[in-house]
């Protein structure tokens, strides 16, 4: 048997086991923060679908690597391995396996139907939920079908026992039957290859310093589906558990992180919303394989994400998309008359439910203004002619002088109601956000933010809320939790702000917190431990762009 590389060894508890452009996982989560008692073939075509559940005959302990999922018990042992994005070979020696479906109930509009192929003999689910069918081609060993052609409520699948093999398939349709053409050995030895590939594409630099840089890689690589529906691009989700979607500002971190090596993969990530954007200029809120939402947006970082992005293949192209995206919040969400645009609700910030938001929805807040003003920066930079490069910095000149005249109070930043006119302060990490603006701010604003953001920095990391606030909740979404976004983007603004060591400590500490607690969708400020989702992209994503800048940094020393 050919010996693959070690490590990463992980649980599929935490992370989905997964293949580079495949839509299916291999997983217990089956919903929302639902767990069930056994690992799942998760489908995310059509939403987020458990359509086999895999049931060793005996308890078993499993692990995970990037290229097989395992099952052990005593002499006994189940191996899983992706032959392709939509085909994996499982093997079994001396451990039985029961491929069942997850659903045993058939309707005329749900479930799963199952039957013998008499074409080829393989065993066929067809499922109404992703509208796709799951194939089992015996290989070796024999299988004891349950529930074949049978309607209603039932048990539906295969027993597998001794020593066995079986392929099996998602596809659509109608495909020749399988033929295996390589060893299962081949198999792994292939799907590792890929894998180490794409680490060493994006994380080259890593070493005993950077512990968690091979998960974090995995992470992203197994992440990643094929264009297929409204994904017009390979893609990264947020997550191959029930976060299974490309929001409008989570692909900006994404990209940043697989630029460096993988910059095609990097311009597809930024380019994916913009391929939605819709008639007034605005990117949907989020893009999945079989829907897109308008209903809110997400905040136009997406200049200050070209800043660490390599030069783009077609810059006009890039400047037309970015000029209409900007040209939404300056016509669409400003007041007539007034020179800052406002957020509708707090999910078009991103930030759902921060503090900022709790004394009115629609707000002009200051990170917006600050967002839009490195936006139009860019749009200079990137302008063929230099009437359209002196128009926007003077529009970027004076929505950055309108922040400071009209939502700095001398100490802070403040938001201001779009409708009532009416200005408040908040303990939320977002009413700092303008740091991003680095150079740009004025020496004693700088110096206040800085000192700000200081209160909210834990052992951790950043608190998105003020630790001693009455409002701070251990698991309050944004009203507490350490988030990556938030994390990047204040690590950069304050190195362009001239306070360097604080840039330093909150890499080192958000780097720590990965190593210590995986890449979850945010993390309890006080203990560290992962909340919501537990394999969310961007999180491992900021933790390679950290960790690459921290090793760039630590080489020039």
């Amino acid at each position: 048997m050919t010996v693959a590389a070690p490590g990463p060894v992980f649980s599929p508890w935490e992370i989905p086991f997964s293949y580079h452009g495949s839509w299916f996982g291999f997983s217990p989560v089956v919903a929302e923060k639902t767990y069930a008692q056994d690992v799942h073939l998760v489908s995310h075509q059509s939403g987020m679908h458990p359509i086999l559940k895999l049931i060793p005959a005996t308890a078993a302990a499993i692990t995970a690597a990037p290229q097989r999922l395992t099952w052990n018990h005593g002499e006994g042992r189940i191996d899983l391995a992706y032959e392709n994005v939509d085909t994996v070979r499982v093997r079994g020696r001396g451990l039985g396996l029961h491929l069942l479906a997850a659903d045993p109930v058939l309707t005329p509009f749900s479930g799963p139907y199952f039957y013998q192929d008499p074409v080829d003999g393989s065993y066929v689910f067809t499922v109404y939920q992703t509208g796709r069918r799951y194939r089992i081609t015996v290989l070796r060993g024999q299988a004891e079908p349950l529930g074949a052609q049978v309607l209603g409520a039932a048990e539906r699948g295969v027993g597998l026992s001794g020593a066995w093999e079986v392929a099996i398939e998602e596809y659509e349709t109608a495909r020749a039957p399988y033929t295996a053409t390589r060893s299962f050995d081949e198999v792994v030895k292939a799907a590792r290859a890929e894998f180490d590939a794409f680490a060493a594409a994006v994380a080259p630099w890593r070493s005993d310093r950077t512990p968690a840089a091979e998960l974090a890689a995995y992470v992203l690589w197994s992440a990643t589906v094929r264009p297929a529906g409204f994904v017009t691009r390979p893609a990264v989700l947020m997550s191959k558990h029930w976060m299974d979607k490309v929001w409008s500002w989570d692909h900006c971190f994404n990209a940043i992180a697989v630029a460096a090596g993988l910059p095609g993969l990097a311009w597809d990530q930024y380019h994916l919303p913009f391929d939605h954007q819709d008639a007034a200029g605005a990117l949907p809120d989020s893009i999945t394989h079989s829907e897109i939402l308008y209903n809110f947006v997400k905040p136009p970082i997406h200049g200050w994400a070209l800043r660490h992005l390599p030069p783009p293949p077609v810059p006009d192209d890039v400047y037309r998309r970015l000029e209409r995206w900007t040209a939404f919040w300056l016509t669409a969400r400003r007041v007539p008359g007034r020179e800052l645009p406002h957020y509708q609700h707090g999910n078009d910030s991103g930030w759902d439910n921060a503090t900022t938001f709790d004394s009115e929805r629609v707000v002009e807040t200051a990170d917006l203004a600050a967002f839009l003003v490195l936006q139009m920066r860019e749009l200079a930079r990137l302008a063929t002619d230099a009437d359209a490069c002196a128009r926007w910095n003077a529009q970027a000149d004076r929505m950055r002088d309108a922040l400071l005249r009209e939502l700095w109070d001398g100490e802070r930043f403040i938001a201001r109601g779009a409708l009532s006119g009416r200005t408040w302060s908040s303990s939320s990490l977002l009413d700092l956000m303008p740091i991003v603006l680095g150079e740009e701010l004025p020496h004693p604003v700088r110096a206040a933010l800085a000192a700000r953001i200081e209160r909210h920095l834990t052992a951790f990391g950043p608190a998105t809320e003020l630790p001693d606030s009455p409002h701070y909740e251990d698991d309050g979404y944004w009203r507490g939790p350490i988030w990556a976004p938030s994390t990047v983007l204040i690590e950069d603004g304050l190195r362009r702000a001239g306070y360097p060591d604080l840039a330093d400590e909150i890499s080192a500490r958000f780097r720590a917190l990965c190593e210590k607690s995986g890449f979850a969708e945010n993390f309890d400020a006080r203990t560290g431990q992962g909340l919501r989702d537990r394999a969310y992209t961007w999180t491992a994503g900021a933790y390679l762009l950290l960790a690459a800048a921290h090793e760039r940094r630590r080489t020039r020393r």
